[in-house]
């Protein structure tokens, strides 16, 4: 196959990405997912999920729905100390908690996507967002599903907002400090995705206020 024949392909497999309205086109048919997963370590593919919380909004950050999961991953024994640390996985307490396994968690999302969005498209918002989207990209992988089905291509980056405006202490707290907005609990069972997503939406609003301010100003 020639290379100008791979070219054309691969452009029109892209045309339905990039020739959609963009969220400033067209804000109202957008959303916002502010998503945070506890995981049993650090690395995708060999750490699994033990929990994710995701916020639905507007983009403007008004909430219209949200939703926690509790997952019981295929290996438990690679949890790390680290991460019980900090998310108080425990196989008794999860099940519980009514963990659920993998590949049910990704279909109870998809559903949630499908009652909740309205047929928008949705963009991710996290913190650090390359770790956790590479958790949910294996999540979605491992259960024969693509992410794509509930988010769009582009993922946004809350600590790369704040380091713009000059808030550069990247843990997601002490920039909750500067907003004088409650930070997220230090207790592992307390510790879990909802409350890190909902402290993700709360900073975003901050944010958004904070770049208006200062363009008003000039």
């Amino acid at each position: 196959m020639s290379n100008l024949i791979i070219f054309t392909l691969l452009t029109f497999a892209a045309l339905p990405l990039f020739s959609q309205p963009s969220p400033q086109q067209s804000p109202s048919d957008w959303m916002l997912a502010f998503l945070d997963v506890e995981t049993t370590g650090l690395t995708p593919g060999y750490h699994e999920i033990v929990n994710l919380g995701i916020v639905l909004s507007d983009l403007e950050g008004n909430e219209k729905s949200r939703i926690l999961l509790y997952l019981q991953p295929n290996h438990p024994d690679r949890a790390t100390p680290e991460a019980v640390a900090i998310n108080g996985f425990d196989l008794k307490l999860w099940k519980s908690l009514r963990a659920v396994t993998p590949q049910k968690a990704v279909d109870s999302l998809v559903s949630f996507y499908k009652t909740q969005t309205d047929g928008k498209r949705v963009l991710m918002v996290a913190y650090n967002s390359q770790f956790d989207a590479a958790f949910m990209n294996h999540l979605f992988r491992e259960a024969g599903r693509n992410l794509s089905e509930i988010h769009y291509y582009f993922v946004l980056d809350v600590p790369s907002m704040a380091w713009i405006l000059g808030l550069r202490d990247l843990k997601a707290n002490e920039i909750a400090k500067k907003f004088k907005i409650p930070a997220t609990s230090s207790v592992p069972i307390e510790h879990h995705g909802l409350g890190c997503a909902d402290l993700n939406i709360r900073l975003y609003r901050e944010l958004v206020w904070l770049t208006r301010e200062r363009s008003h100003s000039r």
